[in-house]
């Protein structure tokens, strides 16, 4: 069974799809486009070497221990440059790889295979990068019940790939993008002459139709203040575990309560028995290794 979120309160738009990511408008996109950066005018050595219409069978393979993303997309890549290219999925987005499993197994011409391989792996390496690190901080607070959350830190034009990429590991997406839900942090705060909290949060429910609002405290005073209002959620950032615990208590009832800020591997334990509802992770996306996958040709 796939490992997906149970909790969808925050962007559904990439949960959705999920099934179809390769079918998807935005994901075409990106591959193509890679695809013309890589090929460009041509393989030249491939073009050189490689005889015409000579069939090959290939796979894709993980070199290191990972949860699976991106086959789907990886197998697009093939078919985009050459539809006659057959691909079959071995482990399924979602799933673990073992070190030395083969994941895709391809079949057809051998200078399609080889021209789309770069881009097919460049791809699929990192949402497995993506996908198995996520992976480890679920796995870390599971017994606890916390939602580990994506940000918006993310690799320009790829966020759909690296979202979706979250939610393979067992994460959930928190904003796509700017458009769906208010999140009010210091620097809006500043714009607007300091002030209340409460009263931002007002202004924004009248302005965001419908949307989930988001507050940034960063002490019980700004909780205190922005708890009238009763938000969606509080984002609870760069709090000590003692204080953040104290703040969860405060938000029982009210709304559901974010923490962010300087939480990693070691320290991840330690915030979620605090009692928070979710961790949000800037390293999901923006410092991850990509998996060590490797394409290689059957004779």
């Amino acid at each position: 069974m796939l490992f997906y979120p149970h909790g969808m309160e925050f962007c559904k738009e990439v949960i959705v799809k999920l099934p179809s990511i390769h079918m998807n408008p935005k994901v075409r996109d990106i591959v193509l486009r890679a695809l013309k950066e890589d090929v460009g005018s041509g393989d030249i050595t491939t073009g050189s070497l490689v005889p015409k219409g000579r069939k090959v069978q290939a796979v894709i393979l993980t070199r290191e221990d990972c949860t699976v993303s991106g086959a789907k997309v990886a197998a697009s890549v093939f078919g985009l440059l050459d539809k006659t290219v057959r691909c079959r999925i071995l482990i399924p987005d979602g799933r673990v790889a073992k070190k030395g499993q083969v994941i895709v197994e391809l079949r057809g011409n051998a200078s399609s295979i080889l021209t789309a391989e770069r881009t097919a792996l460049n791809i699929m390496q990192r949402m497995c990068g993506i996908s198995t690190q996520t992976a480890g901080f679920v796995k870390a607070v599971v017994r606890y019940g916390t939602k580990i959350l994506d940000t918006r830190k993310t690799t320009p034009n790829m966020r759909i790939l690296e979202k979706y990429a979250v939610v393979c590991g067992g994460g959930t997406n928190h904003r796509l993008g700017l458009y769906d839900m208010v999140l009010i942090k210091d620097n809006h705060r500043a714009l607007r002459g300091g002030g209340s909290l409460a009263d931002l949060v007002s202004l924004a429910r009248k302005k965001a139709h419908g949307r989930s609002i988001e507050a940034e405290v960063e002490n019980v005073q700004e909780l205190m203040d922005v708890l009238k209002s009763r938000p969606d959620w509080v984002m609870l950032d760069n709090m000590s575990p003692s204080l953040m615990k104290t703040c969860v208590a405060l938000c029982r009832g009210i709304c559901k309560t974010e923490a962010s800020g300087g939480i990693t591997m070691k320290n991840i334990m330690q915030t979620a028995r605090t009692g928070v509802d979710a961790i949000s992770l800037g390293c999901l996306t923006h410092s991850v290794r990509s998996i060590d996958l490797s394409l290689e040709i059957e004779l």
